[in-house]
């Protein structure tokens, strides 16, 4: 796990080579493994591999889901608040499940928030999505993951970049 998070980079930029179905169904099985809070499992997964759909989920804001538009595979996370008062935490959760199990199975991914983010003046990024995906009102969509094979291999994060200053003993500034 620790080589998967020395090397794991968010990619923006993905090639169009396709994802195997054995890799998606990899992918379904990690999200579905991810723990909740008291196992409320207050979330839905919707997996996207429609071209033009990707496409338009990357208009689901206008800075920050561009990405998407080269991602051979999108990841909807869909939550019901009235499951679980710690829906954002769980939902999150299985993003970083699904990122780093991506990571394992030679994809790189990319995050975009889409909670309490605008699509428009009128409309929340997470209501686009909901109406675009036949979502029910009802629900939220927080986060939103591309996934692919990377135009270019970013190296991950040196060990002596990290910022050992946010780690504090027995208490905090210690």
């Amino acid at each position: 796990m620790l080589e998967i998070l020395r090397q794991r980079r968010s990619v923006r930029d993905f090639t169009d080579k396709p994802i195997t179905k054995e890799t998606i169904d990899a992918l379904y099985e990690a999200v579905l493994r991810a723990p909740t809070s008291r196992n409320r499992q207050p979330w839905q997964f919707i997996f996207v591999e429609q071209k033009g759909l990707i496409e338009d989920l990357a208009k689901s804001k206008s800075h920050g889901t561009r990405f998407l538009e080269s991602a051979q595979l999108a990841l909807v996370i869909v939550a019901d608040p009235e499951v679980s008062d710690v829906w954002v935490e769980d939902c999150s959760i299985a993003a970083i499940v699904a990122q780093l199990a991506a990571e394992e199975l030679g994809l790189k991914s990319c995050w975009g928030q889409l909670r309490l983010r605008p699509h428009d003046d009128q409309t929340s990024a997470s209501g686009y999505v909901c109406e675009l995906l036949d979502i029910p009102a009802s629900m939220e969509v927080p986060i939103i993951i591309g996934f692919g094979y990377p135009q270019e291999l970013p190296k991950g994060h040196e060990r002596e970049e990290l910022p050992w200053e946010k780690l504090h003993r027995n208490r905090f500034g210690a």
